[in-house]
């Protein structure tokens, strides 16, 4: 019979689709990524755009920790599906406070990034009393003790803030990368950071989907605000049509091939590179809804250089993310994809028509990369097959 900390453990032949409350924690990001939207609209200059990005980061590594934890654990047991309800109300806590994370929610915020990650870590830690994995997880925790430090002084002390919150979430960024090296303790070794890669590959796809859905629901939302009018039901099917494309970009093939990279190789290397390049494009997504809002309620307005950028930028950011992911996953560049980084950026530099012509070309260079993305999967596999 095996042990308590045994049963923790996720096992060989768990089942690689994600339970009922690792959806539910999912739905829970849904509110963070709409508030950071909402505090990018609200602080629409570059800064606020660099303030608005700390807060996404913050948000998403309280996702990629816990699906991590749902990898290494059993999220069928008790005591990790109490993590994973501790982890869903700290996201909607987070999400609460992330129009004024930075502000006058700012212990809000940061209470809710600690919380998750110490009550993870002093419930692992105690749960695997006497295992061998208890030395990774105390690692984990030494490390998360140490930032929350660092996140709660940023909250009393106002004017370093920022680079107090900056500081603490690149450390806590590098740690699996390092191995999260403990005195006393070391790093943890290749095995003991292993990912499923069949399990996180499904996630990703999951939040992905959860990134399309607020972009989906900002464009419903902003048209019906509207008066249904020719010009923003144009912007409004536009919007829609990109948010299509950029799924089906994400999926294929790159997407599809992600369980089998992750299973071959180091958990430390890709498994962390993997979760920056989805934020890229989960980033991407986020700003392309800012955009979706701008060019549906305000669609025969002039742009201006901010919102040229903020239309222009959002599918321009996905595509950098997607463009890393698939040289990262099976070392090929997508041209189309390159060549359309250089007409969205010029457009947005050099041109000034209404926000909906704007959004106009946004989708047609998303378009464009689809069909020709399409077209050179289908030479390539014609090419393998004469062969």
């Amino acid at each position: 019979m095996a042990s308590r900390p045994e049963r923790l453990l996720r096992g060989s032949d768990a089942s690689l689709s994600a339970s009922f409350l690792e959806l539910f924690f999912d739905l829970a990001f849904v509110l963070a990524l709409s508030q950071t939207a909402q505090h990018l609209l609200h602080n629409f200059t570059l800064g606020g755009a660099l303030r608005t990005a700390l807060l996404l980061a913050a948000v998403w590594w309280i996702w990629v920790a816990t699906t991590w934890t749902a990898d290494w654990y059993d999220p069928e047991t008790p005591v990790i599906r109490a993590v994973l309800i501790v982890a869903a109300l700290g996201s909607l806590l987070a999400g609460v406070a992330a129009p004024q994370g930075l502000h006058g929610r700012a212990a809000l915020f940061a209470g809710a990034y600690v919380g998750v990650h110490l009550v993870r870590g002093v419930v692992t830690v105690t749960m695997l009393r006497g295992h061998p994995r208890q030395r990774r997880a105390l690692r984990i925790l030494c490390w998360y003790s140490v930032t929350a430090v660092v996140w709660l002084a940023g909250v009393l002390l106002p004017a370093w803030r920022v680079a107090l919150w900056v500081f603490a979430l690149v450390i806590d960024l590098t740690g699996p990368r390092l191995g999260w090296p403990t005195p006393r303790l070391g790093r943890a070794r290749r095995h003991e950071l292993h990912l499923t890669g069949g399990h996180l590959a499904e996630r990703y796809q999951q939040i992905m989907i959860i990134g399309l859905g607020e972009l989906v629901l900002v464009a419903g939302l902003s048209y019906a605000g509207t008066g249904l009018d020719l010009a923003g039901t144009v912007a409004f099917l536009l919007v829609f049509a990109t948010a299509v494309m950029i799924g089906l970009l994400y999926v294929t093939p790159a997407g599809q091939r992600l369980g089998p990279a992750l299973d071959r190789a180091d958990p430390s290397r890709l498994g962390v590179v993997t979760g920056d390049l989805h934020l890229v494009m989960i980033a991407g997504i986020v700003l392309t809804a800012v955009g979706a809002e701008l060019s549906i309620a305000h669609p025969t307005e002039k742009g201006d250089t901010a919102s040229a950028l903020v239309i222009m930028g959002g599918p321009a950011l996905f595509l950098v993310g997607r463009i890393l992911f698939s040289l990262t996953i099976h070392r090929r560049i997508s041209w189309p994809r390159v060549a359309a980084l250089f007409v969205l950026g010029g457009v947005a530099v050099a041109l000034r028509p209404p926000l909906l012509a704007l959004s106009a070309v946004a989708t047609v260079v998303v378009l464009a990369v689809v069909v020709l993305d399409r077209a050179g999967i289908l030479s390539y596999r014609s090419v393998r097959q004469s062969d």
